[in-house]
């Protein structure tokens, strides 16, 4: 089983290991290269902060963005911070879920393409929706690089990612994406806990569930609410529907 989440925006603010070095998938480092080289061009633009989508009480991350092949690093882990992190909680998962963890979870990156938890990154501030000089859109631009990483990898995948990263790579029909529901309607802040919430229980889970059908009963079983639709058409994720209710 893999599991797909998207990066966050709140992150620590800084790391303490070395400059940022090996990563898994290094099949993607001449991409990354790429992408860090132009970030860091683009962020020393007069008009840095439009190009990078950013607002003026961003500016201070565009130091860092400049500053990224020197900066300290530390694990994915404990880089990404906000609601899907804080409950995930990583740092507070038992051994064996987290060994589960480092091997099932995939964090998708505007800058790194993919990573893994365990992998040592600097802070750095680039979504995947931006449109990078001169590479491009970058979801366009990770799309065939990523999937020539993982559309080989067995099982699988649970896609809790957002809309803009999930354009970087879809995994067809063995992937179901999880949209989480209240009163009918698509949450947003509520989405992020609960996409958080079902990693942490999948990860805890005595088995990893093996197809869409065998997802729906795992969540069923641990008190979700659920409802499981298949492909539309050819080379399409199912769809989880994950319903909540507004905590009283």
């Amino acid at each position: 089983m893999l599991i797909l989440l998207p990066p966050s925006e709140g992150k620590a603010s800084e790391g303490s290991g070395p400059p940022v070095g090996e990563l898994s998938f290094p099949a993607l480092d001449k991409a990354r290269k790429r992408v860090l080289n132009a970030l860091i061009r683009a962020s020393k633009r007069r008009d840095a902060l439009d190009v990078l989508g950013l607002t003026p009480g961003l500016a201070g991350e565009l130091a860092k963005n400049a500053a990224l092949k020197t900066a300290p690093t530390l694990p994915a882990a404990g880089l990404y911070t906000g609601v899907l992190y804080d409950n995930l909680g990583l740092d507070t998962l038992e051994d064996e879920p987290r060994r589960r963890a480092e091997d099932s979870v995939l964090i998708f990156s505007g800058l790194w393409g993919v990573v893994r938890i365990t992998d040592r990154i600097p802070p750095y501030r680039l979504s995947m929706g931006v449109n990078l000089p001169p590479i491009g859109g970058l979801a366009a631009f990770w799309r065939p690089l990523i999937a020539k990483e993982l559309d080989r990898a067995p099982g699988l995948v649970v896609d809790l990612r957002s809309a803009t990263y999930a354009g970087a790579w879809q995994a067809g029909e063995r992937s179901v994406t999880v949209r989480v529901f209240r009163d009918g309607k698509v949450v947003s802040h509520m989405a992020k806990a609960t996409r958080g919430e079902i990693a942490r229980a999948l990860l805890r889970h005595d088995t990893a569930p093996g197809t869409p059908d065998e997802l729906a009963k795992t969540l069923d079983s641990l008190g979700y609410t659920v409802n499981l639709a298949a492909p539309t058409r050819a080379k399409r994720p199912w769809t989880l529907d994950v319903h909540v209710t507004e905590p009283s």
